[in-house]
């Protein structure tokens, strides 16, 4: 399949390596429009794909239109594409917030899929939720379910209001881990532990947590509660969390996320 991304940054970079790793398609099929000659130069020579500053000649002839650009620059993006991609072509947005509903009426062109993505996918750990407009083929959802599971994982939704939810919950909520997990190496350091060992020690027992819901599939709660001695240290430890309003603030964060990916949408 020949696929034409639109913009080279990160997360484009993130699914590329991915799908060539996994070979949802070849180097040989890829062509790349980025406006900077340096990340034309590196994507060229690290992945052997072709790439132009011309978004329109790098189209032409694709069969999946990846749209990869900042939000600030999908305006030009849309502007390049419109009245120049066919209906036999699938583009597939990652841009935050923007939906279905602009991205056709930007670029004249009704078959859209729209994937929120997170940063995990650059290690092949992703979360990536996505939804697809009536016209997109069975063809064209099985190269998205292939692309998305070369990242990690995908989750096909019904509605598109599942991915504003999805932007606040797994899009951003690598910030909130990686902020939970800079406080507990912090606390490690503070009473006394080497950071080395600190951060050793809370990465496993990040991952390790995670594991085991998934792989039991209890309830969090549960398996929290196996943890906690009558007491006990981490009775004593819960109770401060607790009192900080630990779960509280949490959710309020992803309310407040969802929020502003609505409101984005609404703007755009």
């Amino acid at each position: 399949m020949r696929v034409a991304f639109i913009g080279g940054g990160v997360m484009a970079e993130a699914m590329l390596s991915g799908a060539l790793r996994s070979g949802v398609f070849s180097a040989a099929e890829v062509r790349i429009g980025e406006p900077v000659e340096e990340r034309r130069r590196h994507l060229e020579q690290q992945y052997g794909v072709s790439a132009t500053p011309s978004n329109e000649e790098a189209t032409q002839g694709a069969e999946l239109i990846i749209l990869s650009v900042k939000p600030q620059n999908l305006e030009k993006a849309m502007a390049d594409l419109r009245g120049k991609v066919n209906e036999s072509q699938a583009v597939l947005s990652i841009v935050a917030g923007a939906r279905i509903e602009t991205l056709s009426r930007g670029m004249s062109h009704s078959n859209i899929i729209r994937v929120m993505p997170n940063t995990p996918a650059q290690v092949g750990a992703g979360m990536s939720v996505w939804t697809a407009s009536p016209s997109t083929t069975e063809e064209q959802r099985q190269v998205v379910e292939r692309l998305l599971g070369s990242l990690g994982e995908g989750l096909c939704v019904p509605e598109e209001k599942y991915i504003d939810m999805a932007t606040a919950l797994s899009a951003s909520g690598p910030a909130y881990v990686l902020s939970f997990i800079e406080a507990l190496v912090d606390a490690g350091v503070y009473i006394g532990m080497p950071g080395d060992m600190a951060r050793r020690l809370v990465l496993q027992t990040v991952l390790g947590s995670s594991v085991l819901v998934k792989k039991t599939g209890r309830h969090p709660a549960d398996l929290r509660n196996m943890v906690t001695s009558p007491g006990g240290t981490t009775a004593e430890a819960l109770l401060e969390l607790e009192q900080g309003a630990f779960r509280g603030t949490v959710m309020k964060a992803v309310i407040a996320a969802y929020r502003k990916s609505r409101q984005l949408g609404e703007k755009a």
